[in-house]
C-alpha cells in the first residue's frame, strides 16, 4: 500500500486508488478554492471538469485522474489561475 504525504501528513492508502479518493477518504472533499474563495472539489470525478485539481509533487493535476503512488506529495491550493 502506497504511502503519500498529504499537507505534511504521511498517510497510507489502498493500492490503485486515485489521489482524489485518497483525499476523500481522509475527509478532504475540498481540493482547492477559487480566486473568490469558493470551495472546489470533485464534480464529475472522471477528468472532464478539472474542479478537483491539486498540487501533486508541485504540479497542478486533476486528482481524479492521478493514481496515488508511494512518495507523492499532495497539497490543496487556495487559487488556481484561470478560474472564472
Amino acid at each position: 500500500m502506497p504511502e503519500l504525504t498529504v499537507e505534511g501528513r504521511a498517510v497510507t492508502v489502498a493500492d490503485g486508488v486515485t489521489v482524489l479518493a485518497a483525499l476523500q477518504n481522509l475527509g478532504l472533499h475540498v481540493t482547492r478554492r477559487s480566486g473568490r474563495g469558493e470551495a472546489r472539489g470533485a464534480l464529475c470525478g472522471m477528468g472532464v471538469c478539472a474542479e478537483c485539481r491539486a498540487l501533486v509533487n508541485g504540479v497542478l493535476v486533476r486528482t481524479c485522474l492521478t493514481t496515488a503512488q508511494a512518495g507523492l506529495t499532495v497539497e490543496r491550493v487556495a487559487e488556481v489561475r484561470g478560474d472564472r
